[in-house]
């Protein structure tokens, strides 16, 4: 099966082709989750137009991940939480059609990743398997005896970074406070920071990009503050993991996303702790990190194609 796929995140777009489990290319494109759904279609509709052209065509149909709430069946965007704040009256089905005279299935960003690495990467033969992204915030899906978890209003799965962590924690993009995403997520991170006491006399303090992959350097540095704080998240991110796999009984947990290319053993950290802690009295869970990256949402178009053709 030949399709295009789309890939909105919070902090970059994706577009691709692929053949099945071929990825056959990907192209990103400069996007600012602040900014307008509707104004980024037309970059979209020409990406992929080009995308097509060289390959060949016969593509059946669109996958399009987006990082908010997804009602799959309406084939439309429920919450945005502040990303594409139009994104919620775009009918990027209707628009598909017209652009391109194809189907088009819209789903959340995560749970489409989910199903690429179970269609060709870290999840294969895998049918309980939850999987959690690190980056701008922290993306999650799972899935159950073989059936990608949805839900009655479309949440169930994908809000694993919200839920609460710390009571009365820092207040999150969502509304509440002390989520999992507030409280070690990147764009929380320089907050995070800047309250950590003795901030202001270290070298974070002098940096103009304040990420992990800067943080975790002035750790490795042996920088105090650094230090408590790469520490600090990566207990955030264990504690997240440990209620993921209560919630959704999983025996695979993948992890991905930009902070997962730390050199720091993020992944033993965080297998070791849920290891201690789980109550998983048939065994430990099996962790490890995404195979396909920053395309397992790209691939994953592949499977909800699929999925949605084989229902019509």
């Amino acid at each position: 099966m030949r399709v295009l796929a789309v890939d909105v995140g919070g902090s970059h777009v994706s577009c691709g082709a692929v053949d099945d489990r071929t990825l056959l290319e990907v192209v990103s494109i400069e996007s600012d989750g602040k900014g307008s759904l509707k104004n980024l279609l037309p970059v979209l509709a020409e990406t992929l137009m080009q995308l097509a052209k060289r390959h060949g065509g016969n593509f059946v149909g669109i996958g399009f991940g987006f990082c908010g709430l997804v009602d799959t069946t309406a084939g439309r965007v429920v919450s945005t939480n502040h990303k594409y704040s139009d994104a919620t009256s775009v009918d990027v089905t209707s628009w598909a059609r017209e652009q391109f005279g194809l189907p088009l299935v819209l789903e959340n960003d995560t749970r489409m990743a989910l199903l690429g690495e179970r269609h060709s990467g870290a999840a294969s033969g895998s049918d309980n398997v939850v999987m959690v992204t690190l980056g701008t915030g922290i993306g999650s899906a799972a899935i159950m005896e073989g059936t990608l978890v949805r839900g009655r209003h479309f949440q169930a799965g994908c809000l694993g970074g919200h839920f609460t962590v710390v009571l009365g924690g820092r207040r999150c993009s969502c509304g509440a406070q002390g989520c999992f995403e507030a409280e070690a997520s990147t764009y929380a991170l320089p907050e995070i920071c800047g309250t950590w006491p003795g901030f202001e006399t270290g070298p974070l303090s002098r940096e103009k990009k304040l990420d992990f992959a800067t943080l975790f350097s002035w750790a490795d540095r042996g920088d105090s503050v650094a230090t408590a704080v790469r520490d600090r998240c990566v207990g955030i991110w264990a504690a997240c993991a440990l209620s993921l796999v209560h919630a959704y009984d999983p025996e695979l947990f993948i992890l991905g996303g930009g902070v997962m290319k730390s050199s720091f053993p993020i992944l033993i950290a965080i297998q070791q702790h849920v290891d201690s802690y789980a109550w998983t009295p048939w065994g430990n869970v099996r962790f490890c990190q995404s195979q396909l990256g920053e395309t397992a949402a790209i691939v994953g178009a592949v499977p909800l194609l699929q999925i949605h053709l084989s229902q019509r």
